[in-house]
């Protein structure tokens, strides 16, 4: 019998065993390995005051096609935000988020005039007067580029907290190709700015189609679905601490390292393997194994993060807005910095929490600072609180609270990004029957996981055939 082991349990590791599925067919034995108690990784759906809650991930990009696909595969219902606009704290007001920008950057000076001070838009719109922008072959660093063709106010108020919602990490941390492949293409392909970069990427005529999907249940029930289709073992609490070749196979074990009083190893072997976890066990698991794409692993830096859920007795009024946005180092009027990087109103954002408890979600953390992140959970929840009573008046006590933290969550996708990634996947191509895939690979959203897995899963099945 053929035998997969997948390590790591997130979307990447569990589509990756579904996919393995399909190609292999019935008589595969597919084991998929997770350290942790709780399959899906970033993929966490809590019951919060009774009703599944998100406080992961809590939605993805619908425009591109690998998680929308994935969801329909799987017979679940999909579902798309309200009408409600995301604003943003900037400048000290809160203001609409601007359209007509490739996140953050913007197609006119005119489409940022309401986020920016008469000097940040006059600086907006002398950029392309500036030399004819031409990018060096490789990555380059993203916020310098940002503050020397349109100043730092747009980079503070308007990039940096868009970025912050994806990445915990800011413009200047970030590389321009890692995190804006789309800009940099069209500055290559002749786009002599950035501002007419920008405009090149946006649709001729505003699209109906809806930019984010999720899941009524909870993105959860794409964990439990993924699960059950793959027909996988699914083996939880259980560590793999070290991969090896085996000949043509492979060994794999389990658990903690042996020691003195504890010698005997739990192994297991495997005709290929797939490895669907963090850059730092990564790193750890191909030391002795890939050293190349180890070292390259190591070298990807990570943000930690914490949502922050309130269930708020029903009837509570909510901003006419999807949520808020909080640029680094906003204050109030009275000058107190805020904790938060963002919230999220759940209810009126998503229509399946129009009634019951009002949902909201606060997110805290950025690349670098911990702050906040230092407090316990009773502490974290009132630095929220306190946030949001001082952006919307809200104070009402809620009926429950929930804090969920993600150490290391977030990879950053820094200058070199790119270089590094290619580096691990061309030191992978050599060592058959092993593939990797999720969120430090090419993207940290939903649908760039997936498409990992299945390129993944389509590398272990073409081995095995062969």
């Amino acid at each position: 019998m053929t035998r997969v082991a997948v390590v790591g349990a997130g979307i990447s590791g569990l589509t990756a065993a579904y996919r393995l599925r399909q190609l292999l067919g019935a008589g595969a034995e597919i084991v998929v390995f997770e350290k942790t108690r709780t399959p899906g990784g970033k993929l966490r759906t809590a019951e919060l005051a009774g009703v599944p809650y998100d406080v992961g991930a809590e939605a993805f990009l619908a425009r591109r096609p690998e998680m929308l696909a994935l969801v329909r595969e799987l017979g679940l219902d999909l579902v798309h935000p309200t009408g409600a606009r995301a604003k943003i704290h900037a400048g000290g007001t809160v203001t609409g988020l601007p359209p007509g920008t490739v996140m953050g950057v913007p197609a006119s000076a005119e489409s940022v005039a309401g986020v920016l001070s008469e000097a940040g838009r006059r600086a907006v719109e002398a950029e392309t007067s500036l030399p004819e922008l031409r990018l060096p072959g490789g990555d380059v660093p993203l916020g310098p580029l940002l503050r020397e063709r349109f100043g730092d106010e747009l980079v503070d108020r308007l990039v940096d907290p868009l970025l912050g919602g994806v990445y915990a990490g800011g413009a200047d941390g970030l590389g321009l190709r890692a995190t804006m492949p789309g800009l940099a293409a069209a500055v290559a392909a002749g786009a002599g700015s950035l501002t007419a970069a920008a405009a090149s990427q946006l649709p001729a005529s505003p699209s109906s189609a809806p930019v984010f999907g999720t899941v009524p249940g909870g993105l959860g029930t794409v964990v439990d679905r993924l699960t059950e289709l793959s027909g996988a073992d699914l083996r939880t609490g259980l560590p793999v601490c070290d991969i090896e070749r085996n000949g043509t196979s492979w060994r794999l074990r389990i658990g903690a390292a042996p020691t003195a009083h504890a010698p005997a190893e739990n192994t297991i072997d495997a005709d290929a393997v797939v490895l669907a976890v963090p850059a730092p066990s990564a790193r750890r698991l191909l030391a002795d194994l890939v050293p190349a794409a180890s070292a390259a692993f190591g070298e990807v830096e990570l943000a930690s993060m914490a949502v922050v859920a309130l269930a708020l007795p029903p009837g509570t009024e909510l901003p006419a807005a999807s949520g808020i946005l909080i640029g680094q180092g906003e204050r109030d009027a009275a000058g107190v910095p805020y904790a938060a990087k963002a919230f999220t109103f759940s209810s009126r954002k998503w229509a399946h929490f129009g009634t019951g408890p009002v949902l909201v979600r606060g997110s805290v953390g950025r690349f670098g600072e911990l702050g906040a992140l230092q407090a316990d959970d009773v502490e974290l929840v009132r630095v929220v609180r306190d946030d949001l009573a001082r952006l919307t008046g809200i104070t009402a006590e809620p009926v429950e609270t929930l804090v969920t933290r993600w150490g290391g969550g977030l990879p950053q996708y820094g200058t070199g990004h790119l270089e590094r990634v290619e580096r691990i996947e061309k030191a992978i191509a050599g060592i058959p029957g092993l593939a990797v895939a999720g969120a430090t690979l090419h993207g940290v959203g939903l649908p760039a996981c997936v498409a990992t897995a299945e390129a993944a899963a389509q590398r272990v099945a073409a081995h095995l055939s062969a």
